[in-house]
């Protein structure tokens, strides 16, 4: 690595825990920065040691709350931008507004774009991001950017509990590509959840499309919100005689009735990860956190050395080969 001491890692107040986890991997420690809300709502922030001429990492997804976490970001970088880096890299684990990404109604804004934007104007010259709810956000950028995705580790989290007759569910026809992609990955056949969706976080679960009958089903999906379509998927597909239901997501938002939903549903088990930061009150023995941290401090390990991340990738996806023979 170059000198690690160039590398620097800046956190803001969305997601502490991972961006200390992260410069652990790294062996660096969170650059100070003082960030405060006055009483009137505004944000101040401050860099507390020299950043000229170094590498930055701003960790900082836009969760809820998303305006204020999107607010602190572009703060921040204008806050640096001022102190002449080499570089800003703003590391997004979960690009908030990314569901806004089209005009379906006449007068909607497409605001995963807007923010793309904005964050562009304040100062960034790269993004990292995991698991865009469409792929096709990277393309609102005109600054590199890299998607990163857990795939690799949701397949070992499932191969490792050795299930048997598996089928890897899709919650909708938007989302087969990811389920296709995963279903490759631990051989096994796919199935689509027929729904319909009349208005925002609203979901009418209609059919199966496949057989999922005597057969472990592994629902996989970038977003567990409300948990009202993951919940009403294993519904429904135990009614089609699922012997048992897992759900994948890589963000776990668990707003509103999320946490209830899950409890209460037919889902043995619903796995995320910590893009965003999941309060202790949201822990429930259904529940399963993955960390992002390793994979994330290893990107961050080789945009700084000017290194491929693919490499990385390929040679997950060998080890999962070799699990799946055996």
């Amino acid at each position: 690595m170059r000198d690690k001491f160039h590398l620097k890692i800046i956190s803001g107040t969305a997601n502490r825990k991972l961006a200390e986890e992260v410069a652990g991997h790294l062996k660096v420690h969170l650059t100070p920065i003082e960030i405060k809300r006055f009483s009137d709502g505004e944000i101040y922030c401050r860099i507390l040691e020299s950043v000229r001429g170094c590498d930055i990492y701003i960790i900082q997804p836009t969760s809820p709350d998303a305006s204020q976490h999107l607010m602190e970001l572009l703060i921040m970088v204008d806050a640096l931008k001022r102190s002449s880096p080499e570089k800003i890299t703003a590391v997004i684990p979960y690009y908030g507004y990314c569901r806004q990404d089209k005009k379906t109604k006449a007068r909607e804004p497409i605001t995963a774009k807007l923010v793309a934007n904005m964050i562009q104007v304040a100062g960034v010259d790269r993004v990292i991001m995991f698991d865009l709810h469409v792929a096709q956000v990277q393309g609102f950028f005109d600054i590199p950017t890299d998607n990163l995705d857990m795939l690799p580790q949701f397949a070992e989290c499932i191969l490792d509990k050795n299930l048997k007759n598996m089928v890897v569910v899709s919650p909708d026809a938007g989302g087969a590509a990811r389920a296709r992609t995963f279903a490759k990955v631990i051989n096994a056949p796919i199935a689509i959840i027929d729904k319909r969706r009349p208005e925002p976080n609203v979901v009418h679960v209609e059919n199966v499309i496949g057989d999922v009958h005597g057969k472990s089903a592994i629902i996989v999906d970038d977003i567990i919100d409300t948990a009202g379509s993951i919940t009403e998927a294993a519904k429904i597909l135990v009614k089609h005689g699922a012997k048992e239901v897992y759900a994948l997501a890589t963000h776990g938002v668990l707003s509103g009735p999320a946490i209830e939903r899950i409890a209460k549903s037919h889902l043995k088990e619903a796995i995320v990860t910590n893009t965003i930061e999941i309060s202790k009150e949201k822990y429930i023995p259904k529940l399963k956190i993955l960390s992002v941290g390793p994979l994330l401090a290893e990107d961050i390990k080789r945009t700084h050395e000017g290194l491929p991340m693919g490499v990385v990738y390929e040679e997950m996806y060998k080890k999962l080969v070799k699990k799946t023979r055996k």
